[in-house]
């Protein structure tokens, strides 16, 4: 059997890694204690992911200082700020990690500048030049005077000590990369100054390059540092990322710039480039949606590697382990990086070495359980994987009093719910009325650029078979085949349905669908009014424009994606992109009056009339949960539990995270 590249070693600096997987550095959001410390959440965390047998472990950004670019506490850890405590929980977690035979690097940054967003910055922000936040153009950041870059370099150096001696490997440098302050010293666009820390690439790369030495100074030469850094920024304009193919001029670091800082990078000492693109203003490039492509940075890392000797570690969705495979046979990357992708499955790298590629759980690039949580200021997690960031208190254990458990809808929230049940040792039967499991992301899986929704529903079929889940399909369950069959549990997850708008005159024409029945098959014609511009709304008008229709938004409320759950920025800005680039008009404010012969009649906030010809009015305006069985049964069987779309009509990682909790817990 030929061996996969995959798990071949390889060496960063002197420090020998056991494969080319590694785990890419995110941010560990509520994994930290008061003092700046990992918690012991942490360490379970990063443990996880080697027992999972990843090779390197990359961890969350670890601030240098905390009181020039100062963010609230404990949102990100800080090796200084107590460094007895640091050591302490740290030796702990490199400690367990080692004994997996995975190595770890502490990731160490300067801080976040003008990306700081407000609800994590302690004050002012500062960056390299008096420049605009990015979140609040409104407020400008405050220049950083020598001295005080100066100072952060030497904590640099104090907080490579404190990462010697917790028993991490070697740092990583954060960042040269997605525009964080770091990267704004680097950037022509950011950088005005005209100390020696600006001035032409060379002078704007002094700050890297004292932080390197700084810290070599005092971890020792042979202590490997490597640098994230992204090759080409994307930015179109301020605040304002160019698309994929998307023809513009670059203002930030374009790839010629990147290829040339990487060889100076090189030069001076780095012992790795862990590679990306993007920043801020293309956030959609540095932390890529569902509508990116898989192994979108590899055409700039094939660059890079005719540029560069040390090793080139690659992310950017490659959770599918052929990717991964190619891009290091291809010689686009030394080492694939993997970042949400071990977060939905922890166990990524054993399972593709014992070739059960089919039980890999899939990234769906929601973001919606990782950075989404973030900016609500929760604890990262996953929403396909709830146990992420909560691994010993969502850990499934057997059961030592089986029940026959009674699922009725075979959605996600009931697939989780049997599932997990099945693994702990339940007996259950899922009872589906339609003949394929799977509720509306069926439909919504349907759009090309929706493949990973439809893997994640290939992998809940096949764990369905896996587990050997007894499946009822085509099946309405009444309250009297509940009396019956008198099961120990019953647990509803019987979805939601699209609203109507019944009472909209005209509603009923031939002409009228809504977005579950165009994306399931029904033809529209060339002229299409999708009214509502959430998520489905505005994804469903996406796809048909880009099969050649002509389509206008209709949404009420005073934006497009802003109504029901908030959609994480990255994912928000490049859907209304691609909306842009692909046509689609919208018109906001705006409600459905009549659908006429000839389209509909519209009216805005100000009561103004207006009619739209069209051939199709498409209907996008959310989902009602199915709840009547539940209020048949309720009162009557103790252990009764109402899941999913059913207890509240959200998205995908509501209906797992529900289900998973009632699975782990009957």
């Amino acid at each position: 059997m030929r061996k996969n590249k995959l798990f071949e070693t390889i060496k960063i600096g002197k420090v020998e890694i056991k494969n080319k997987i590694a785990m890419a550095p995110m941010g560990a959001f509520g994994l930290i204690s008061d003092d700046g410390a990992f918690n012991q959440r942490a360490i379970d965390y990063y443990v996880e992911r080697a027992k999972g047998g990843t090779g390197l472990i990359i961890t969350s950004i670890v601030k240098v200082e905390n009181e020039i670019d100062k963010t609230i506490m404990p949102a990100f850890p800080c090796a200084t700020g107590n460094p007895a405590k640091f050591i302490q929980t740290s030796s702990e977690l490199t400690e367990r990690v080692h004994a997996y035979g995975t190595k770890i690097f502490l990731q160490l940054t300067m801080g976040f500048g003008r990306s700081g967003s407000p609800i994590l910055m302690a004050k002012q922000p500062v960056s390299a030049s008096a420049i605009p936040n990015y979140w609040d153009p409104s407020v400008t950041c405050r220049e950083l005077s020598t001295q005080e870059v100066e100072k952060i370099v030497k904590k640099f150096g104090e907080a490579a000590k404190i990462a010697k001696a917790s028993g991490y490997d070697g740092i990583e440098v954060h960042a040269v990369h997605e525009g964080y302050l770091l990267d704004q010293f680097t950037l022509a666009i950011f950088n005005k100054r005209t100390d020696k820390y600006g001035g032409d690439l060379r002078g704007r790369l002094t700050l890297p390059i004292e932080i390197l030495h700084e810290i070599k100074k005092n971890a020792g030469q042979d202590f490997p540092v490597g640098l994230r850094y992204s090759i080409k920024s994307c930015i179109k304009d301020w605040r304002q990322g160019g698309l994929p193919g998307e023809d513009y001029e670059e203002k930030g670091r374009n790839l010629e710039e990147g290829l040339e800082a990487a060889k100076i990078l090189e030069e001076a000492g780095y012992d790795e480039l862990n590679t990306d693109v993007g920043t801020y203003d293309a956030w959609y490039w540095s932390h890529p949606p569902i509508y990116q492509k898989h192994g979108l940075y590899l055409p700039f890392t094939e660059q890079l590697k005719k540029v560069v000797k040390i090793p080139v570690i690659v992310a950017g969705k490659l959770d599918t382990p052929g990717i991964g495979e190619k891009a290091l046979e291809n010689n686009q990357a030394d080492m694939i990086s993997l970042g949400r992708g071990l977060l939905a499955d922890a166990y990524w790298p054993r399972k593709v070495l014992l070739g059960q590629e089919d039980r890999i759980r899939p990234c769906i690039g929601c973001h919606d359980g990782c950075l989404g949580r973030a900016f609500e200021n929760k604890p990262l997690s996953c929403a396909v994987n709830p146990a992420t960031g909560r691994e010993r208190y969502y850990e499934i254990k057997p059961t030592y009093n089986p029940k026959n458990i009674m699922v009725i809808g075979g959605g996600l929230a009931g697939m989780e719910v049997a599932r997990i049940a099945k693994m702990r040792g339940h007996n259950v039967t899922i009872y589906e009325k339609t003949n394929d499991l799977g509720g509306h992301v069926i439909a919504g899986s349907k759009p090309d650029f929706k493949l990973d929704d439809k893997r994640l529903l290939k992998w809940y079929k096949n764990e369905m078979k896996v587990l050997d889940v007894n499946l009822i399909m085509n099946m309405q369950v009444t309250e009297e085949m509940i009396d019956t069959l008198m099961p120990g549990v019953v647990v509803i997850a019987t979805g939601s349905k699209e609203v109507m708008l019944n009472k909209v005159p005209g509603i009923n024409k031939e002409k009228v669908a809504t977005a579950s029945e165009v994306l399931n098959g029904k033809a529209t014609g060339q002229n299409v009014i999708m009214v509502g511009g959430g998520l489905v709304g505005c994804e469903t008008a996406l796809w048909l424009a880009k099969q050649g229709k002509t389509v206008t938004i209709v949404e009420a409320f005073s934006d497009i994606v802003s109504s029901g759950k908030p959609i994480p920025h990255m994912n928000k800005i490049m859907l209304i992109d691609l909306l842009k680039i692909n046509k689609v008009e919208k018109i906001t404010s705006t409600a459905l009056l009549e659908v006429t012969d000839e389209g509909a009649v519209i009216i805005n906030d100000k009561f103004g009339k207006s009619e739209i010809k069209a051939d199709t009015v498409v209907l996008a305006v959310g989902f009602k949960s199915e709840r009547e069985l539940f209020y048949k049964m309720n009162g009557k069987i103790a252990d009764l539990y109402i899941v999913g779309d059913a207890n509240n009509a959200a998205n995908i990682m509501n209906a797992i995270w529900t289900g998973n909790e009632i699975g782990l817990n009957i």
